[in-house]
């Protein structure tokens, strides 16, 4: 499967559901109480975060896309902490506010990152559904895909008029369910049940088999066109109508805070179609995405320059050989990431002991190396018939080789100046005998604000003198 990474900033998403604030105290411990067996935590940190459907919208505009909540709250400093925490973030909100209830709230106290008690604030709302229904309409026009995030709290009486809606002007329904009773998702899209929560309804599944057969058979009776079920360690499994099952494994690495996975799967997913992609490749998307989250600490959203990089690791395009596309977009990651940008460029003919210091040298400059070689006909433009001696393949596999170099790009000009243009990295290097100034480009770098450093070649050894001493030892032929 060939995963690419979506234009997000045109995929506008609506999410209607159960709205929440996520608060964690945090502070240290080192004794317990005197009143009762129990830690007691000084409170040095306040953290408030939007939970629930908030977290899956917040989650989708965290890729850059535009995105829309619908949901029940009070009329409290919660509801308030929640619209201006999502707003700044670019989440558009409409929410119902009931003066009588609190905003859901739940209450973390940790210590150390370790989680001590959680205290929830909430009351079923009485929601308005009528009204909850009127803000979807009003809203369908704008977006591509709607999410129903039931957390089961209220805010969604009507699940079956607000598929209704959507359905009706041809957009994809996700709903993430709660319960025991799927069948108020009936005609749904997609739901992504968790595989407890898909074993609570179609009972356990023994074998794998037996799990894709339940499943199919869901699909049917609740009319829905597929079903993605999350299974931890084991991954997750989408199913579809007269399609093979498709088993995604779970994404090996450190397991820190499973909170709000389901969310940033069913956000991944929906932004993903609204961006035009098809449902395995969003879910694939959807699952290098979970393996992020799943090592920060609480309900968090996961950023386009993380799931980019995934996405760049997952097809062998983080590091090696790269066109000047791909170096572009892979140069935007490292930024996003605060990696500082060293750019070095020549023929490297034949790769000899004085290229490989002076390599390590310039990536000691910076957290990333870039290599721009001359391709063949600049080569022999420069340096004259016989040049170049490896072509221009065989350099850039030995140049990716080396443990230095982070990437490797070739350009048909004389010099590298446009891609310096494209490219602004924050050192330029180069190794020989030169001034500054006689650097090529580095008034380009310089115009930016970059440095520009000359760096010394290890002595006796130059390309130009192996050519010349092979040619001796043939009789003053040319190399071969």
């Amino acid at each position: 499967m060939k995963l690419t990474m979506p234009r997000f900033d045109s995929a506008p998403v609506l999410v209607v559901g159960d709205v929440m604030l996520d608060r964690y105290w945090h502070g240290p411990s080192h004794r317990i109480s005197p009143e009762a067996p129990v830690p007691v935590v000084r409170v040095d940190q306040i953290e408030d975060r939007p939970g629930g459907a908030g977290n899956v919208a917040l989650n989708i505009a965290a890729l850059g896309a535009p995105a829309w909540l619908v949901g029940v709250t009070g009329e409290d400093e919660a509801a308030e902490i929640l619209q201006r925490r999502l707003n700044a973030a670019g989440v558009y909100c409409a929410f119902q506010g009931h003066p009588e209830q609190p905003t859901i709230t739940k209450l973390r106290v940790l210590s150390r990152h370790q989680q001590l008690l959680r205290v929830d604030f909430e009351e079923p709302f009485a929601t308005d559904g009528e009204a909850l229904l009127d803000t979807v309409n009003g809203l369908l026009d704008k977006v591509r895909v709607v999410i129903l995030s039931d957390y089961g709290k209220g805010a969604l009486v009507n699940h079956q008029a607000l598929i209704r809606a959507a359905r009706a002007r041809n957009l994809p329904v996700l709903a993430d369910p709660k319960g025991k009773d799927f069948s108020v998702y009936r005609g749904a899209t997609l739901i992504t049940p968790n595989l407890s929560e898909f074993e609570a309804v179609v009972g356990v599944c023994s074998t794998e088999q037996e799990l894709v057969d339940k499943g199919l058979a869901l699909i049917e009776e609740l009319e829905l066109e597929a079903l993605l079920v999350t299974r931890s360690e084991h991954g997750m499994t989408l199913l579809r109508r007269g399609e093979v099952a498709l088993h995604l494994p779970a994404r090996a690495r450190e397991v820190f805070d499973v909170t709000g996975a389901g969310d940033t799967v069913i956000s991944t997913v929906a932004t993903a179609l609204a961006a035009g992609e098809s449902l395995p490749n969003a879910v694939a998307l959807a699952n290098l995405a979970a393996g992020i989250v799943i090592g920060k600490l609480g309900t968090a959203a996961i950023s386009a320059p993380e799931l980019r990089r995934a996405v760049q690791h997952e097809q062998g395009a983080g590091l090696g050989v790269l066109s000047a596309d791909q170096l572009i977009v892979a140069v935007e990651d490292a930024r996003a990431h605060g990696e500082r940008i060293v750019f070095t460029n020549g023929c490297f003919d034949i790769i000899h002991a004085g290229h490989v210091g002076y390599l390590e040298e310039a990536r000691s400059q910076g957290d990333r190396l870039i290599v721009a070689i001359n391709d063949d006909a600049s080569v022999t433009r420069l340096k004259g018939p016989g040049r170049p001696i490896n072509a221009v393949e065989r350099r850039m596999t030995v140049l990716a080789g080396l443990g230095a170099v982070d990437w490797v790009v070739s350009f048909a000009e004389d010099t590298p100046e446009e891609l310096l243009k494209q490219l602004r990295p924050d050192v330029l290097v180069k190794g020989g005998d030169y001034g500054i100034d006689q650097v090529v480009g580095a008034s380009i770098v310089q115009a930016y604000g970059g440095e520009v450093k000359v760096l010394k070649f290890v002595d006796s050894c130059s390309t130009t003198a192996i050519v010349e001493k092979i040619r001796e030892q043939n009789g003053g032929e040319a190399a071969s």
